[in-house]
């Protein structure tokens, strides 16, 4: 993986970035040192450099009696359970799989929204399917993660019997306590435990992520590979030059302190898609709150270059982007000749996709900066486990400084109970009358 500043760096004094230095080293020690704010969620800085072979083998095992049992899998969990194992799965899977026979279960995801339409017509696909169920919640107690797992538990054992049902529902949950362990430990079911100093936007090398990754087929050895080795890339004794992670968070926190308030992550690979919804995710819940916190956004280039791109071309300059570029495409295809060619693109012929993709990238690029969106550029050679693991583990650790620097919590999420408090007030949750009466007057 390679880190490209240049185009960003030229919207800035020179040596502005390299000012940075001293403030990253400090957040970066104040991580190894365990001294920072949210110091109790520091789980998953050496979390790559402390998985085992034996845990890899124990997380294969359980997917394989999955798939050895079930013709699809509903991955129940909402935020940090369900968005990393998705990004995964999305940007490692063909495109066209839902319409493909496979060997390996269809992975569904589930829990993360509250929709009757939704879950009403995953329960149609299901029926008569050989299912399993992987649920992931701390508590057991989280509404969205909570109503879908009491619905696909009574579907599983009801379509598959009881016995069958507790060898193919796996939760992911708290050590100890909790809604979720207890019905575990009560039925019966394999878990795993997620630790308690891990948030879930970081959890994605858990067994959060790493189980239904498996599940789907792919190589979770190579994509903590990935993980280990830009650790210790990012290890906190790197140089500040060398280490990617540290340069990411100093040139963000440059073009913020300019005025550049909102990051759009750009794809030209629709396959990033989900990569962009988790990272969204990682830096909105970490960096979003005490009034900071730079706005992250995507695109999926080319595609939204004909929607949002008038917007990031000519819109406010608030605006920066950080470009996920891949060198080498998984497949080879080039573009054929027309004897008519009344689309006039014979110019292309032979040329291969990836290279029409490629110039696209490059132009669109000069035409931002030209139009005053500094741009920081990430390139990996292919798409693949190792690239990914590289990928999560360099966005988290430039998560961790880039919060340290502009003086927030990184680790926790405070503003995300204002809804719950509402939502159980206006639902007539036990526990919540004074609050249901004061909101019941504020909409009468």
């Amino acid at each position: 993986m390679k880190l490209e500043i240049n185009n960003a760096v030229s919207f800035l004094a020179e040596g502005k970035v390299n000012e940075y230095e001293a403030k990253v080293m400090a957040a970066q020690k104040a991580l190894e040192e365990g001294t920072c704010k949210g110091n109790d969620f520091l789980g998953w800085l050496h979390l790559p450099s402390s998985i085992t072979p034996e845990f890899i083998n124990e997380i294969n095992a359980t997917a394989k009696t999955l798939q050895d049992n079930c013709d699809a899998i509903v991955v129940a969990g909402i935020g940090g359970s369900y968005l990393g194992a998705k990004a995964v799965i999305a940007a490692l899977d063909d495109n066209f799989s839902w319409l493909k026979k496979s060997n390996a279960p269809r992975i569904l995801f589930a829990g993360n929204n509250i929709s009757e339409d939704y879950l009403s017509e995953l329960i149609d696909y299901l029926k008569g399917v050989k299912f399993g169920v992987i649920n992931i919640s701390k508590s057991g107690t989280t509404t969205e993660t909570a109503i879908t797992f009491r619905l696909m538990k009574k579907m599983c054992e009801e379509q598959m019997g009881k016995d069958v049902a507790k060898k193919v529902i796996v939760a992911i949950t708290d050590a100890k306590k909790g809604a979720a362990r207890t019905c575990a430990d009560k039925e019966g079911y394999k878990t795993f435990v997620i630790p308690d100093n891990v948030g879930g936007r970081f959890s994605v090398l858990t067994p959060v992520g790493l189980l239904p990754i498996a599940c789907a087929g792919f190589d979770i050895c190579q994509l903590v590979k990935g993980a280990q080795d830009m650790e210790k890339e990012c290890d906190v004794n790197a140089p500040f030059c060398s280490n990617p992670a540290a340069v990411y968070a100093a040139t963000r926190n440059a073009v913020y302190a300019e005025g550049k308030k909102i990051e759009i992550l750009v794809n030209y690979q629709p396959k990033l898609h989900y990569v962009s919804e988790w990272w969204k995710q990682l830096y909105g819940e970490s960096e979003g709150k005490d009034g900071k916190g730079i706005f992250p956004a995507s695109v999926d280039f080319s595609t939204d270059l004909h929607s949002m791109g008038q917007w990031i071309q000519d819109g406010e300059r608030t605006i920066f982007e950080t470009v996920i570029s891949i060198d080498k495409p998984n497949h080879d295809l080039a573009v054929p000749t027309d004897a008519e060619n009344l689309d006039g693109l014979n110019f292309l012929a032979g040329k291969h996709i990836d290279e029409v993709n490629h110039k696209a990238e490059l132009g669109t690029c000069l035409a931002h900066i030209d139009g005053g969106v500094p741009n920081i550029r990430i390139s990996i050679p292919k798409l693949d486990e190792y690239a990914l693991g590289q990928l999560i583990y360099f966005f988290e650790k430039g998560c961790g400084i880039s919060g340290l620097l502009i003086d927030v919590n990184p680790f926790n999420q405070p503003g995300v109970e204002a809804y719950k408090k509402n939502m159980f007030a206006l639902l007539g949750k036990p526990g919540y009358e004074a609050e249901t009466e004061a909101i019941q007057k504020r909409i009468s």
